[in-house]
């Protein structure tokens, strides 16, 4: 591979349109670099015990999961274990603080290197194909998955200090490291564009203002791509679009509506697809984007891939709020593995995240 070689299916002119981020300058970015790091963690321990469960059917098993669930991982009793969110995410910061920017090559090796809680399909045949030996830009799959969007938040920290563009390729290049297609890599850039004005302190202020800040940069990265729903029913069976004219028409319409997640999720599903997951993620945040242990008890009980969904909105609660949010029982209970028998850190990789990248 030619090292000027443009790995991303994302055409790169696209990303030159966006305006460099700015510098962040919040004076409290440390205690938001802790939110959105420790709100991975948070989201996904409260859900990854129910994953893949419809919501009446979790419901009517566990009530509203208002906290962790008793885990095998934690000798039956009610504690934070991590999955694939916290572990990708995780393993994302390690290769950012060893390499101090992303190392493609480096994150992709640190994605395989060890076992992975929940592997979704694509991770695993990513991760398959690049312990036969072949390349990470070979071995990459073309998933509209949510696993490269799940883990991206660490991204951001190399640029906090000064901003640019660099962020935004920084971006693409890790999503396409396991989720080579142009929906996961635009997704993601755009998500990113979404937690640096949260980490800069500035919160939408409406619903609508949510759900814009995503979609004015999604619409430049997806314009053109087309893709359809799983939906067998009504009016969105086979629907075919973009994300952003997705989110432009039916969320929009939901939000306006004040439509329930729950309800939404029966019209457009909630699971590991892009275009039900950042529908489901966008719907909560707009919604409760003010009060985020309401965004992310939404997440967990009222969405079908519901860790991976809560990990994402957890994301951006802590950009936005930092961690004074966070109950007391969430943060104690969460015993910060990563790789299964290291507890605490992912307390320690955020202090030294903080330490390295914020100063």
């Amino acid at each position: 591979m030619s090292t000027s070689a443009w790995i991303p299916r994302l055409d790169r002119d696209r990303l030159a349109i966006l305006p460099p981020a700015p510098a962040i300058d919040a004076p409290d970015i440390a205690d938001r670099v802790r939110g959105m790091l420790l709100g991975v963690a948070i989201g996904d321990a409260l859900g990854n015990r129910t994953e893949s469960m419809n919501p009446p059917e979790r419901e009517a098993e566990y009530g509203r999961i208002t906290g962790y669930l008793p885990s095998r991982y934690a000798n039956g009793a009610p504690a934070g274990t991590p999955s694939d969110d916290t572990q990708l995410t995780f393993r994302a910061v390690e290769q950012l603080l060893a390499d101090g920017a992303l190392n493609a090559d480096e994150l992709a090796f640190r994605i395989a290197n060890d076992r992975i809680f929940g592997i979704g399909r694509a991770t695993r045949d990513f991760c398959n194909a690049l312990r036969t030996g072949a390349p990470w830009w070979e071995a990459t799959q073309a998933s509209a998955g949510n696993g490269a969007v799940m883990r991206i938040a660490p991204t951001v920290l190399p640029h906090l200090v000064n901003g640019g563009t660099q962020v935004w390729y920084d971006t693409a290049l890790s999503a396409a490291v396991t989720h080579n297609d142009p929906m996961a890599i635009a997704s993601s850039v755009a998500w990113v564009a979404l937690l640096w004005r949260l980490l800069n302190g500035d919160l939408p202020e409406t619903p609508a203002e949510w759900l814009e800040t995503y979609t004015e940069v999604l619409r430049i990265l997806d314009h053109g791509q087309a893709y359809e729903t799983r939906v067998d029913h009504g009016a969105l069976k086979h629907w075919r679009g973009s994300l952003s004219e997705f989110l432009d028409t039916h969320v929009r319409d939901a939000i306006t509506r004040k439509r329930t997640v729950r309800d939404t999720g029966k019209a457009w599903y909630s699971g590991a697809y892009l275009l039900e997951t950042m529908p489901a993620v966008m719907h909560i945040v707009a919604q409760h984007g003010h009060d985020p242990k309401e965004a992310m008890l939404v997440a967990v009980n009222d969405t079908r891939d519901n860790d991976t969904i809560a990990a994402i909105v957890g994301a951006a609660m802590g950009a936005a709020h930092g961690t004074a949010w966070i109950p007391e029982d969430w943060r104690a209970g969460l015993l910060g593995r990563v790789n299964g028998d290291d507890d605490g850190k992912v307390f320690e990789l955020t202090e030294l995240s903080v330490g390295r990248f914020v100063g």
